[in-house]
């Protein structure tokens, strides 16, 4: 084969080779510290009964912690996932990786909820700030056969990490309080940083748009663990590559704008309802009447459901379609928050319908992480998807923050599952839009 010449070459070559150990390892680290990530975020929602007890939270006030952490991610998608595209992706993951750390040690030794809320909003930004990294990272080095089943399988990540906290969670609470969930969170994530910095790798892609002195060896150590040829000289950036660096900031140009906007509207209204079903579930289980046991595992129910969701997508895509598809999970996700919230405190019955709402629910999100990159080319692809993940958080921090008002208000638990089940419809409206 000959030596790749161009960005668009080496593309090629990965592309159509069989995946590498180096790849596949890669792939795996990414989708470790996404498993922290699912682990952090429904820490909090675990937690959350706990915490309401321990400091008589009113659900205004818990709706606030709930989505403290939320704002963070926002922030960190809008503000810190945009200096990937000019320091690059391996700092970027390091850096935050250390910030979320940091935040869930922090978390758990809150003397209030004020400190929970600013400690909250600090892992988020660490959380926030890697997944369009992560993202990136493995889409690059997945061939194009499997592109779409590895970034499905990354996402997937999220409710593995999610379930086990939950499952973890259930026993630390009761033996050792809600603060050790926090702590040893915050332990492991310490513990992962050196593994991610001597095993992931830097995007091939970046390396070569940005041309620096010390481009050339590190794209050739790179390659060499693809099993590819070594390069004589630094390709050159494609013409399309040029053109994105000169637009890097241009995400609403004439061929882009529409495509954008539907994008961060399907993004917002899907995390307004994602994280309203994670972040208030296992609570309005307990208020319905059932243990703080079955709540959390309520909410583990639904997190195994999207495993099989997610996989299953990444494994259809190919067949159906990825557009297709994910608008028939968000329309099935409508369905299934209604019968939900309206089936009572049967638990075998809330079980099935709660493996439902996980399965069509995080199907449906991972297909917009998985038709993201699709839309930008490379010198915007994390500033685009971090924009587009920023926007979202939006509805992500609204979302359980209106629940909480609604419950102060003593809405019901049907009309509020309703009501939060609409935002899916508006979500298929946007994506058939994108007409990709």
């Amino acid at each position: 084969m000959q030596a790749p010449a161009a960005c668009h070459s080496i593309r090629s070559a990965i592309d159509k080779q069989s995946m590498t150990p180096f790849q596949i390892e890669a792939i795996l680290i990414c989708l470790a510290i996404n498993m922290l990530d699912g682990f952090d975020v429904l820490a909090i929602a675990f937690t959350a009964s706990a915490i309401s007890s321990d400091w008589a939270l009113s659900p205004g006030a818990l709706g606030v912690a709930l989505s403290a952490g939320l704002l963070g991610m926002t922030l960190g998608s809008l503000f810190l996932a945009p200096l990937s595209d000019k320091w690059g992706r391996r700092p970027v993951i390091l850096g935050c990786l250390l910030v979320m750390s940091l935040g869930m040690l922090a978390t758990g030794i809150s003397k209030g909820v004020t400190d929970l809320a600013i400690y909250r909003i600090i892992t988020g930004l660490g959380i926030g700030g890697m997944l369009a990294s992560l993202n990136t990272i493995v889409a690059e080095y997945s061939s194009a056969r499997r592109r779409d089943l590895a970034v499905s399988f990354l996402q997937a990540g999220y409710p593995i990490g999610a379930t086990i906290g939950g499952l973890i969670a259930s026993f630390v609470i009761l033996h050792l309080g809600w603060r050790a969930v926090f702590l040893g969170g915050g332990v492991i994530s310490l513990l992962l940083i050196p593994i991610v910095a001597w095993r992931v790798p830097e995007s091939l892609e970046f390396l070569v748009s940005r041309q620096h002195p010390d481009s050339l060896p590190r794209i050739n150590t790179l390659l060499a663990k693809l099993d590819l040829p070594q390069l004589s000289e630094l390709p050159s950036p494609s013409r399309e590559i040029k053109q994105a660096i000169a637009n890097r900031d241009q995400l609403f140009g004439a061929q882009i704008c529409s495509k954008t906007f539907h994008l961060w509207l399907a993004f917002f209204m899907v995390m307004f309802s994602f994280y309203f079903v994670l972040s208030w579930t296992p609570k309005l289980l307990v208020d319905s009447g059932l243990s703080h046991s079955l709540g959390i595992s309520g909410g583990v129910i639904i997190n195994l459901g999207g495993i099989a969701g997610i996989f299953l997508l990444g494994l259809g895509s190919a067949r159906f379609g990825i557009q297709r598809l994910v608008g028939t999970y968000m329309l099935a996700t409508t369905a299934s928050m209604i019968v939900f919230g309206f089936i009572g405190t049967k638990v075998l019955f809330l079980s099935l319908t709660a493996v439902a709402i996980g399965f069509f629910l995080f199907g449906s999100i991972v297909g917009l992480y998985v038709i993201t990159p699709r839309l930008y080319e490379v010198n915007v692809r994390s500033t685009g998807t971090g924009w587009a993940i920023g926007i979202g958080r939006l509805g992500a921090v609204a979302g359980p923050y209106i629940a909480g008002l609604m419950r102060e208000a003593s809405w019901s638990i049907p009309i509020v599952f309703l009501l939060f089940s609409i935002p899916m419809l508006v979500a298929a409206y946007a994506l058939r839009q994108l007409k990709l």
